[in-house]
Order: C-alpha cells, then sequence, then structure tokens
C-alpha cells in the first residue's frame, strides 16, 4: 500500500484517498483521537476521586473541613471552565517550579515575581529546555489530567453529595442499632447505596467530559479538533503533494459522527449498569425489576 504513495500525482481514486489518510498529519489526528481517549480513562476516576473526597469533606463533622469542601465545590462549579482552565494550567506550572526552585536554588538572591515575569533558576524549570520533546508532551498532559480531574471532580463532589443524603437516614439507623461504627455504617451502607443515586448526575458529568475534551488547546494539546482544521483548510499544491480544497466540514463531520458514537455507546453501557445498581434497591428502578420477576 505505502509503496505506490511515492508518486501521489499519478494516483486516483481509492488509492489516492488511502494515501492522503495515511500522511503524517494524519497520523497526529489519530495519535490526537488515542490522547483524547486516555484522557477520559485517566481523568474519569481521578476526577471521581476528587468527588469523593469533596464530597466526604462537605459532609464532616470537622468544620474547617467542611468549609473546605463545600468551598472546593462551590468555587470551581461557579467559575467558567474556560477561565478555570487559562488559571489552574499557569497556576499549577508556577506552584510546581516555585516548589523546585526553593529546593535546587537556595542561593538565588533575585525576586521570583519580576513585574508580570515568573523567574527561576534554570534547574527548577518544568520541564527542562534540555528535556526531549516527549518529556514535553507528558508534563503537558499531566497538567491537563490534573486540570481536568480539579474541575469536573468539584462537579462530581457535588453529584456524590447528594446522592448520599438521598439514602435514606433509616438505613443508617438501623446499621446503627445493630452496633456498627458510624464508620462501618459508611462504608457498608451508605456508599453501596448511593451510587444508585449518584449515576444518572455522574454519567451526565460523563457525557459533558467527553464534550469539554476539545478544551485540551487550551492546555497547549494538540487535540482532535485542531488536527480537523488543519488537515480540512484548503491544502495548496506548492506545499503538498495532496492538494485539496476547503474540506473542514468533512473533516469536522466525522467528528461528529465519533462523538455521537461515542456518547451513545456510553448511553448504553450506562443504562446496563443503572440496571445491575438498581437491583434489590428500595428504588422505583428496583421495585420496577421486583415487579417483572414476580
Amino acid at each position: 500500500m505505502f509503496s505506490i504513495c511515492t508518486d501521489p500525482a499519478a494516483l486516483d481514486g481509492l488509492n489516492w484517498l488511502s494515501c492522503y489518510l495515511t500522511t503524517t498529519k494524519h497520523m497526529q489526528l489519530y495519535y490526537a483521537v488515542a490522547t483524547v481517549l486516555l484522557l477520559l480513562g485517566i481523568t474519569a476516576p481521578a476526577a471521581l476521586a476528587f468527588g469523593f473526597g469533596g464530597a466526604m469533606a462537605a459532609r464532616s463533622h470537622l468544620l474547617p473541613v467542611r468549609w473546605f469542601g463545600k468551598s472546593y465545590i462551590s468555587v470551581v462549579r461557579g467559575v467558567p471552565d474556560i477561565a478555570f482552565f487559562l488559571f489552574f494550567v499557569i497556576a499549577l506550572d508556577q506552584a510546581f517550579e516555585w516548589m523546585r526552585h526553593q529546593v535546587l536554588c537556595p542561593d538565588w538572591d533575585q525576586p521570583i515575581r519580576q513585574g508580570n515575569d515568573f523567574v527561576v533558576c534554570q534547574a527548577a524549570k518544568l520541564p527542562l529546555g534540555t528535556a526531549p520533546q516527549w518529556v514535553h508532551e507528558t508534563y503537558g498532559f499531566f497538567l491537563a489530567v490534573l486540570t481536568f480531574a480539579i474541575v469536573f471532580g468539584a462537579f462530581a463532589a457535588n453529584v456524590l453529595f447528594g446522592a448520599m443524603r438521598a439514602v435514606p437516614r433509616a438505613q443508617i439507623e438501623t446499621a446503627e442499632a445493630y452496633g456498627m461504627t458510624r464508620r462501618q455504617s459508611f462504608w457498608r451502607i451508605l456508599v453501596p447505596q448511593m451510587w444508585v443515586y449518584a449515576l444518572p448526575g455522574l454519567g451526565n458529568l460523563w457525557m459533558v467530559l467527553i464534550k469539554a475534551t476539545p478544551l485540551l488547546f487550551l492546555l497547549g494539546v494538540e487535540d482532535i479538533v485542531y488536527w480537523a482544521r488543519e488537515l480540512g483548510a484548503t491544502a495548496n499544491p506548492r506545499f503538498t503533494d495532496y492538494p485539496h480544497g476547503d474540506w473542514r466540514m468533512w473533516y469536522f463531520l466525522g467528528l461528529m459522527v465519533f462523538y455521537l458514537g461515542f456518547t451513545k455507546v456510553s448511553e448504553v453501557f450506562l443504562e446496563k449498569l443503572m440496571l445491575k445498581l438498581s437491583h434489590g434497591q428500595a428504588t422505583t428502578g428496583g421495585e420496577a425489576q421486583r415487579k417483572a420477576k414476580a
């Protein structure tokens, strides 16, 4: 297949298209698709962990911890995602460099803040200027995952906090009557039962997270939308062996099909998971399953 691509001008039809879709830039597009899927695969459990921690903090009996949890939920949810991404990535990067600067350059005698500039010693830079390209890309991806996890973790915390409160109080009282401690009733009674109440909200949050992946470009990651725009733009014969007109409509149509297909698969999976979690629960879904088997 690749041997016929040495002279694209002599190709036509499917041969031209197959060679065109295997160019270096298209490989970058496929790599961006894999990056998005990897981001979702890592961010979803990370955001859920942040959310669970935030929900536990918001319902803590310790006032400072409860204030911290509720402040995290309120502040992050109240700031537009795009503004938070623009601010938080810079803040995270500078915080990491500041900590490295304090350890690696204790003899530094100049202010770090110099007007609008943030200046640290070269050894504290993240990543180092001499680092290979994959280190820069990995660091950018790490910042993206952490930022997405913190932002969507706040929304997950709000969902889980509400789900914890939705579990009937009688369930907890019964556990306590049987001699369970507060910790035991939380992990054995509250947490297993809260998921059926949390899943609809978490499912919506998963859909929003999928749709938010194009915001990766704000974090310096070349995402699917970036490459679709680049590849779909008019290609001049002077600069490429595969000239074409404005094909952005077709590339963005492909993106729409990709996202719609992904969300449809997610809906099917979430529906099956909801049926599984509702089994035996004292909810409308669980009662419907009980009557169907009767």
